[in-house]
């Protein structure tokens, strides 16, 4: 069995599809989910999963503690998902080809620092784009800027609100994300 971690920040919606999405399997295994703050709606969503939950500040992630609980629940991969904090190069140095991320829009558009969530959403149709989507990549030492795994796409409709536009990409990443690391957790050696 290979043991994934899921990195968070936000409300935990991902890594809830994720954990609900491999409760059945009997190769791939969430065994803790790392939340970046003590106030991360992550933190409730995923306790009544059974699934352990530590928070690690970005202190945290500077000094080596998160880096210490991958080993502690010996972890193979490491998923992203709703995590903002840049992760050290000693973890990138750990998992490499190991760490993946889901960004809200078809990379290379619209990433970068400060380019998440719903910031994303109001970009893409300030700049009147006729599609978004996800995209799935390897970590690397710049945000948004590992190789690509997989992209799906969606229209952008005319009469789109970022919440509007929001949410039909959020079905995107319900529907792609876990596939695409149990393929990518599968194929480990």
């Amino acid at each position: 069995m290979k043991n994934i971690a899921i990195l968070a920040s936000g409300e935990g919606t991902n890594a809830e599809r994720i954990i609900r999405y491999f409760e059945e399997k009997e190769e791939v295994n969430v065994a803790v989910v790392i939340a970046s703050r003590a106030s991360a709606g992550v933190i409730k969503r995923v306790e009544h999963l059974h699934v352990p939950c530590r928070v690690v500040t970005s202190a945290g992630f500077a000094s080596g503690e998160a880096l210490q609980v991958l080993q502690e629940y010996k972890t193979d991969f490491v998923v992203l998902a709703g995590f903002l904090l840049r992760i050290p190069d000693a973890i990138l140095h750990a998992y490499p080809k190991r760490m993946v991320n889901i960004h809200p829009s078809l990379l290379p558009k619209f990433g970068g620092k400060g380019m998440y969530g719903i910031h994303v959403h109001e970009a893409v149709l300030k700049a009147g784009e006729e599609e978004s989507g996800i995209t799935i990549q390897y970590i690397n030492e710049k945000y948004d800027e590992g190789d690509y795994i997989f992209q799906a796409r969606c229209p952008v409709l005319p009469d789109d609100t970022p919440e509007t536009l929001a949410e039909r990409v959020h079905q995107l990443e319900y529907q792609y994300y876990p596939e695409v690391i149990e393929k990518l957790v599968l194929c480990l050696k």
